[in-house]
């Protein structure tokens, strides 16, 4: 059998975002390794070699992330469509939990509507009504966005290489039918420590948290990866995400959802002093 080999470039930008992640010290963009700032598939190759490299070291893939469903952040990329990356196990935080201090390098703060899936959506021209019929259950959710790429100097190349700038995730503790919700009119209000840091609806996210499931669902079945029963899918922020610091505390409350926290940890106050 033969083995593809990816390209130098696609390696080389791999290993890069993956040291990055292993030390705490951001990389530069990884798009200036490529001829032209480099491609989608491009981004997707490297983005897909660190998570087989990821599945090669035990880590468990339980869903997808969906990135840009803002048309604002789209014109500010210079792209018409979304991203998506993989959700692994161990980016979960529980609702109420604590994020420790240098697990992620540069974290920001989104909230989402999250579904899980009760039927595989193998389609690739998938519609509303197959996602309808697919998912089990809504909960409110918070996804912990980071970067690799110092600065957040990103542009569409660099947030998908860096698994669509995935970090962690939170979830609400119960599960919501979608004949109770109306997850296009949904509100959302995010605090943090206690302020507003953020706030919009369920129309922001691609007009309906519904229709970016949808375009999700189309790309990974194109793609041959088709989303399966058991899913976990985040849909994309609900109104602008809000910069994380040692000691704050985030809440969002999505109606007819509920509510989900998370703190990140405080620095102890000798690591204080040494700096």
């Amino acid at each position: 059998m033969t083995t593809v080999l990816d390209p130098p470039a696609v390696v080389k930008a791999a290993d890069l975002l993956a040291e990055a992640a292993r030390t705490g010290a951001a990389c530069p963009p990884v798009r200036d390794l490529f001829d032209d700032g480099g491609d989608l598939e491009t981004a997707y190759a490297v983005q897909q070699l660190n998570v087989r490299r990821g599945l090669d070291a035990g880590r468990r893939i339980v869903g997808r992330k969906i990135g840009l469903t803002s048309v604002a952040v789209q014109r500010q990329l210079g792209v018409d469509r979304p991203d998506f990356g993989a959700l692994f196990a161990d980016m979960a935080v529980p609702d109420g939990g604590e994020v420790p201090v240098g697990r992620l390098l540069q974290p920001k703060v989104e909230a989402e509507v999250a579904l899980v899936l009760g039927r595989d959506l193998p389609h690739r021209e998938c519609t509303v009504v197959d996602v309808l019929r697919a998912v089990d259950f809504a909960l409110p959710a918070l996804e912990i966005v980071d970067s690799r790429v110092r600065g957040w100097d990103i542009s569409l190349v660099d947030t998908v290489a860096d698994n669509a700038s995935c970090g962690l995730y939170v979830l609400g503790a119960t599960p919501v039918p979608l004949t109770c919700v109306d997850l296009r009119a949904v509100t959302m209000a995010m605090h943090r420590n206690g302020e507003t840091a953020s706030e919009g609806t369920g129309a922001a996210c691609l007009g309906s948290p519904l229709n970016a499931a949808v375009w999700l669902a189309s790309a990974l079945a194109e793609r041959g990866d088709p989303l399966r029963a058991g899913d976990l899918v985040l849909t994309g922020a609900l109104g602008p995400m809000a910069p994380a610091a040692p000691g704050d505390l985030f809440e969002a409350h999505i109606l007819d959802l509920g509510s989900v926290r998370v703190r990140f940890a405080a620095e102890c106050a000798a690591e204080g002093e040494q700096r």
